[in-house]
């Protein structure tokens, strides 16, 4: 799976942005308080803690898209 090397080396405020997000609406979709995705934007996605990492890597790839309440 060489096409996915590149996804983890990316901040998350870059993977964000490239969806559209902000870290409110990233925030809201994960349960989460929106100062724990604050604290975590300028971290690479390898770098991020593990339980939150599988909660929003979804989010960031794009594959949950059609389930977020706001489009």
């Amino acid at each position: 799976m060489f096409w996915k090397f590149g996804f983890a080396h990316k901040t998350v405020k870059e993977l964000r942005k490239n969806q559209g997000l902000t870290a409110q609406e990233l925030a809201l979709s994960v349960k989460v308080e929106t100062s724990l995705i604050r604290k975590v934007d300028r971290l690479k996605l390898k770098d991020v803690p593990d339980p939150l990492k599988t909660k929003i890597t979804p989010i960031l790839k794009g594959d949950k898209v059609d389930k977020m309440p706001w489009l």
